[in-house]
């Protein structure tokens, strides 16, 4: 009898041993990553797109190149005309300052000529003669001022200009926005870029996110910000790693075809996400379990 009970116990040891090895999961979903589609800015044909798909991409890393050749054509020509602004000013200057000596020459003619017709050498005509002259003389002045503003606001509108097509050109060398892997590339070399055409498309694989859901009795289980255990499939089995939960869906879905919650006939549930740090285990699209 006891040789009976012992076997029976022995036999039994291994169902306990596994059933607290292993704990069910409370969740299920796909690991997937923040993809970012990296686009043109400027057009031109590229001149070099190197990386290849799967590459390890760093961020400000000159990715995509785009002949800016137009561009420097461009920007010689408004130099060019702003040259020529300059040189006009210099020009109008010149002119304002012979016609300012002139108006002083007038000023001291009107003020001999007013002395002599206050003690009657000189006739009205003289006197309105120089009074005329003196304020042509400076309508004059005042017209080549104000030619002279114009052709600056010219020649800060080229300035603009200028600067704009500066930017198009640092814009034609493509940087990476951060560090990632570049997952599809829709351009390549001796192709024709416009602004906001897709180059490629590359995601952050340091850090990825585990969606998964959950019914609404597990919602309670279930708390942004807090710590949950993520298991996932690896090359012995079981792999696990923890997870932040950030962010729940407020509201319900139905179930989607190819995700299993912990109960299998649930029609509503509720969406999650959780932050995996990846140490390059984790590919996107792993299937994985999380376990609160």
């Amino acid at each position: 009898m006891k040789y009976t009970r012992y076997c029976f116990l022995f036999l039994l040891l291994p169902f306990v041993a596994c059933n607290q090895q292993v704990d069910t999961a409370d969740a299920f979903g796909n690991f997937e990553a923040v993809e970012v589609m990296v686009s043109a800015e400027s057009s031109g044909r590229i001149i070099s797109f190197l990386p290849q798909e799967g590459a390890e991409l760093q961020k400000d890393q000159v990715t995509v190149s785009i002949d800016t050749t137009q561009l420097y054509l461009q920007k010689v020509r408004l130099e060019s005309g702003k040259l020529t602004l300059s040189s006009r000013i210099s020009t109008l200057e010149a002119q304002v300052r012979a016609s300012r000596v002139q108006l002083d020459n007038l000023e001291r003619e009107k003020t001999r000529i007013d002395k002599l017709f206050e003690g009657g050498a000189a006739t009205s005509k003289q006197k309105d003669d120089i009074n005329g002259q003196v304020a042509l003389l400076k309508a004059q002045i005042a017209a080549t001022l104000s030619q002279e503003s114009s052709i600056h606001a010219e020649q800060l509108t080229l300035q603009v200009q200028i600067r704009q097509v500066d930017d198009q050109i640092v814009k034609s060398a493509v940087r990476n926005p951060m560090d990632g892997i570049l997952l599809t590339k829709y351009k390549e070399q001796g192709e024709m870029a416009t602004p906001g055409q897709p180059l490629y498309k590359m995601a952050n694989m340091h850090t990825l996110i585990l969606r998964a859901y959950v019914s609404g009795n597990q919602l309670s289980s279930v708390k942004t910000g807090e710590s949950v255990r993520v298991r996932f499939d690896g090359a012995e089995g079981f792999e696990e790693t923890s997870g932040l939960v950030s962010w729940v869906s407020p509201r319900a879905e139905f179930t989607p075809k190819i995700i299993q919650t912990k109960e299998e006939r649930v029609n509503l549930v509720y969406a999650i996400k959780v932050v995996v740090a990846n140490d390059g285990r984790l590919k996107i699209g792993m299937p994985g379990e999380i376990i609160f």
